[in-house]
């Protein structure tokens, strides 16, 4: 069954995004689970033991995680959009982030 996950890293502290409000969506617009990420910046399960296949979107609320850690953002919110192709893998979703950028990657 397919699982999801995230794992945010704030690049310019070089430390772990804790309390990043996230949402996952279908890409027909439905939410499907909503949560926050925890001191290591990490959620575990956003999509546990479902048999699903299509495209997918992480909605990541940068724009308030930068105001709680007294910083301005250029991003209020980064979106990342992937594709379930095998529904009884794990996609791990990573989001490296900074005030002024960000980047991601199929992690493991």
């Amino acid at each position: 069954m397919s699982s999801v996950s995230t794992h945010v890293l704030d690049t310019a502290l070089g430390k772990p995004a804790a309390g990043v409000a996230l949402a996952l969506f279908t890409a027909s617009g439905t939410e499907v689970a909503r949560a926050r990420t925890d001191a290591d910046g990490r959620v575990g399960e956003l999509l546990p033991d479902l048999p699903v296949t299509g495209d997918f979107w992480l909605v990541f609320a940068t724009g308030a995680y930068f105001t709680g850690t007294g910083r301005t953002g250029f991003y209020p919110e980064v979106t990342i959009s992937f594709s379930i192709t095998e529904p009884d893998e794990h996609y791990h979703v990573p989001l490296l982030l900074s005030p002024y950028a960000y980047s991601t990657y199929r992690g493991s």
